[in-house]
């Protein structure tokens, strides 16, 4: 069996999972000690609902594996990190889910637990981890980086298999087959502000594409040969799919925990 095009989700995201739960790495040189601080562990107090109130949508989040279907973390809760990710948004139309709901019916008799993404967007980093206290300079830098950006334009019409990392997760994507080279552009941008924050950058040689539905575990043998074909069949005989699939991309966001932030292409 070939080896799947890898995603940058981590095995606990949903879409792009809210807050973070991983054990990241602070920016080089800046530690969380202060100087003269005592390393004794300290017995945590809890926080007034008067203080909470203050700042909405800070709240940890909650490790609970019902509530995320099934999914195991890669990495466990940590208080204070934020998992973050950078991508494309799509926002999907009714021919676009009339299409998904051809196509996912015909993935199911395959691999029955197969479900559909509940927001598409096109990932031009991995997810990583961000100190709360870091999100709003990561932010900036981005901007920065993509400010210089033109909207453009691309095709995704090719249906692929695609797993993450630890192979505890399957997806089917659409691939871009037309507008890669754009991407590779605002990647090697979001890659330099990676490397300032001491982050992991993106894949060498990514396949840019849009997640259509997934399922817990590794389904390739299931999904891959027969059952593609019959999916790309689908895609390339529906009324319209070369117009439907060829999508404008006019915005870079970013998501860090519950908060969301856009960068408009000029």
């Amino acid at each position: 069996m070939s080896e799947a095009p890898l995603v940058g989700y981590s095995s606990s995201d949903s879409e792009d999972e809210a807050e973070a739960e991983a054990t990241g790495r602070s920016r080089p040189g800046y530690g969380d000690r202060r100087c003269g601080q005592s390393s004794l562990p300290s017995q945590r107090l809890p926080v007034p609902d008067s203080v909470l109130n203050m700042f909405p949508g800070t709240e940890e989040p909650e490790d609970d594996r019902a509530k995320h279907g099934g999914r195991v973390r890669t990495f466990p809760h940590e208080r204070g990190n934020w998992a973050t990710h950078i991508y494309i948004p799509y926002e999907a139309g009714e021919e676009f889910l009339d299409l998904l709901d051809t196509l996912l019916p015909q993935a199911q008799t395959c691999v029955p637990r197969l479900v559909r993404m509940e927001e598409f967007h096109l990932s031009l980093s991995q997810s990583v981890v961000l100190r709360h206290h870091w999100i709003l300079p990561f932010v900036q830098a981005l901007k920065d980086r993509m400010a210089s950006f033109q909207r453009f334009s691309f095709t995704a019409n090719r249906v692929k298999i695609y797993t993450n990392q630890e192979k505890t997760r399957t997806f089917i994507g659409l691939e871009v087959t037309s507008g890669h080279a754009q991407f590779l552009d605002l990647v090697s941008e979001v890659d330099r502000v990676m490397k300032e924050f001491d982050l992991t950058t993106f894949y060498q040689d990514p396949s840019f594409h849009i997640s259509l539905a997934w399922c817990v575990g590794d389904a390739r043998l299931q999904l891959e040969g027969q059952c593609l074909q019959e999916l790309q069949e689908i895609v390339d005989e529906f009324e319209d799919s070369e117009m439907l699939l060829r999508v404008h991309a006019e915005q870079v966001r970013c998501k860090s925990g519950n908060k969301f932030f856009s960068m408009p292409l000029k």
